[in-house]
């Protein structure tokens, strides 16, 4: 073996994985994040993959892509990629309008043939001279160094060629100094079940690995400096599988069993496929035969007795709205988790957008007001699923999370959490000294929220349902009077939540005249951005906000306190056209973008700088 080159340490490194929908780009790019995340790392990702069920292979419609950051300071999956990995003509032109000047380009030059470069619309021979590209390109032979690492196994062809991107991983690992160990326990643990499969692609990851030394492919390889991290167990974990592990760990410190009904849709379908696994646990997850049974199976667990979920994106949402109004007049606990992606009606599948915000808020006949929350990232779904869930018992009430296709299916790095670091759920049972003359909608006199009468307990039999119901007695009513005293009582109770949650804060140039303001999902790109435009001497104050309704206690003291308020989103202005409607006093300026992907970090500062400037 030849000496190794030189390494270089950095403070981060952003890869790009891109290839055909089954060239395992989402695997590869997941293996590279976990183990930098087990280093110490600070990671990003970007799952970037078509909606087409079967898009033709070599294709431009069917190049599938993973971007992720590591290292120090990361807060989003990079606005590009130092490294490009390419596995055949279509994935290097739509992938290298994404590298940073002077990054490296890895392409499998196998692919680079006739028929490759001619789905790929090439007029030439030569795509890097066509496509005008001048970074270092590594010509790696990945297709036929993966069949002669494997040509002494029994595999036939196609199963071979499924090992490619091991070998590109391999690659990967050995240009940033990642060891192979990690990688090879998540390969064995990932084919558990097919030894024969984890062998195959330990041989394709060491040669990888040991091509990319044996060639000196760059002058330097680079080491990627940790975070000062907390002692701990570290993973990366997706915002989907955060999701579910939050529901679980809220249903264990509420002390009642959990109920998910959901019925499959992208980019949802992962938090019921992570809850079925966990009968273990104690958890119910059932699959139901549409959007409108997976909400009233939900209800119907919820009521009786258990923390109830159901998980979907924006067209299952609009199913559910009836369902969810019933759960509102009931004032049943009751998580609703929507992962959105772009609309109207079946839309972007696969893309990420924030347009479901009004429908969460308003969506529903009637006055039927509930909590509405949204985590900023792929570890805070977790934070906010178990917050979703604290805040649906404890105020007996619906709650929607709205994540987004970014976050949830998105990683980073995570700290598993020590039992003790999450407080008890104070499930509101009805009190022993009311239990006499106690009636269904008879509520604790300081979140208006009714007791939880659990089904089969002794002396606590009642009936609820959609009908408006008589604030004393819980029989049916229809008197004016009780219907206006109800539906202000529930609209107080949702009020009175803000009451128990976290102030909203500010971070960057706290005293500065502009404040930039985002929600949920785009925190990691304006935080970027704000620390970008701090850098560069322009004073912006900057706050994400993970309560939408109600609204922090102390917004209102924070929106006065700044001249120039900025609102960035992935929509047409919904969340400004809320905060407008809630404080009208306030002059808004709006930065938003609908292309079913997430800002970049140099949208936001131009965006800003505009402003700023007053053009």
């Amino acid at each position: 073996m030849l000496e190794k080159t030189s390494v270089k340490p950095i403070d981060k490194v952003v890869v790009r994985f891109s290839g055909d929908s089954g060239d395992g780009m989402q695997l590869a790019g997941n293996i590279f994040t976990n183990v930098s995340a087990g280093l110490g790392n600070s990671v990003s990702t970007f799952p970037d993959y078509p909606a087409d069920m079967r898009p033709p292979q070599g294709s431009l419609s069917g190049v599938s892509a993973f971007q992720a950051s590591v290292g120090k300071g990361v807060h989003t999956p990079g606005d590009q990629c130092d490294v490009l990995v390419a596995m055949n003509p279509a994935a290097l032109k739509r992938g290298y309008k994404f590298l940073k000047p002077g990054g490296v380009i890895i392409v499998d030059i196998d692919s680079f043939n006739e028929s490759g470069l001619k789905k790929a619309q090439f007029e030439t021979e030569d795509a890097i001279k066509e496509l005008g590209i001048t970074a270092q390109v590594i010509e790696a032979p990945i297709t036929s160094m993966t069949k002669s690492a494997l040509a002494d196994t029994d595999m036939d062809v196609k199963s071979v060629l499924k090992c490619r991107n091991i070998f590109a991983l391999g690659l990967v690992c050995w240009l940033f100094d990642r060891p192979l160990e990690n990688a090879l326990k998540l390969l064995k643990n990932k084919f558990a079940k097919k030894p024969a499969i984890y062998d195959a692609n330990a041989k394709v990851i060491q040669a990888g690995y040991d091509y990319g030394h044996n060639i000196h492919a760059t002058v330097t390889t680079f080491r990627v400096e940790t975070e000062d991290i907390r002692p701990g167990v570290y993973t990366d974990i997706n915002g989907n599988t955060a999701t579910a592990w939050g529901l679980i760990m809220a249903a264990e410190k509420a002390g009642r069993p959990l109920f998910l009904g959901s019925y499959p849709i992208t980019p949802a379908t992962d938090i019921l496929h992570e809850l079925a696994k966990r009968k273990d646990l104690g958890v119910k997850a059932c699959q139901m035969e549409d959007e409108i049974a997976g909400v009233c199976s939900a209800i119907g667990a919820a009521f009786a007795g258990n923390l109830a979920a159901t998980s979907t994106s924006g067209p299952g949402l609009a199913l559910k709205s009836e369902g969810i109004g019933l759960a509102v007049i009931a004032e049943l606990p009751l998580v609703v988790i929507d992962v959105m992606r772009g609309g109207p009606s079946t839309g972007l599948p696969t893309k990420t957008e924030q347009t479901d915000l009004m429908q969460a808020l308003y969506g529903r006949n009637g006055e039927s007001p509930l909590a509405v929350v949204a985590p900023t990232s792929p570890t805070d779904c977790f934070t906010m699923a178990f917050e979703a869930s604290r805040i649906a018992i404890e105020h007996m009430t619906p709650v929607i999370l709205l994540t987004d296709a970014f976050i949830g299916n998105g990683a980073s790095a995570w700290r598993i959490p020590e039992p003790d670091e999450y407080p008890a759920i104070r499930t509101p049972y009805v009190p022993a000294d009311k239990v006499e003359g106690w009636k269904p909608y008879h509520r604790n006199p300081e979140t208006l929220s009714r007791y939880w009468a659990i089904p089969g307990t002794e002396n606590l039999q009642h009936r609820i349902g959609g009908l408006e119901k008589d604030s004393d007695t819980g029989a049916i009513s229809t008197d004016p009077i009780n219907h206006e005293k109800m539906v202000e009582l529930r609209r107080e109770k949702i009020a009175r939540i803000a009451n128990d949650i976290p102030e909203q804060e500010v971070i960057c140039d706290v005293n500065a005249d502009t404040l930039l303001i985002g929600w949920g999902g785009t925190y990691g790109h304006l935080h970027e951005a704000a620390e970008e435009l701090n850098k560069a001497g322009k004073r912006v104050a900057f706050t994400q906000f993970r309560y939408i309704n109600p609204l922090p206690k102390n917004t209102a003291e924070i929106l006065k306190r700044y001249k120039t308020i900025i609102v960035a989103e992935l929509n047409t202005g919904m969340f400004a056209d809320y905060l407008q409607s809630k404080f009208p006093n306030l002059d808004i300026r709006r930065i938003n973008k609908i292309q079913g992907q997430p800002f970049l970090s140099k949208e936001i500062v131009d965006g800003v700088t505009k402003i700023m400037e007053g053009k």
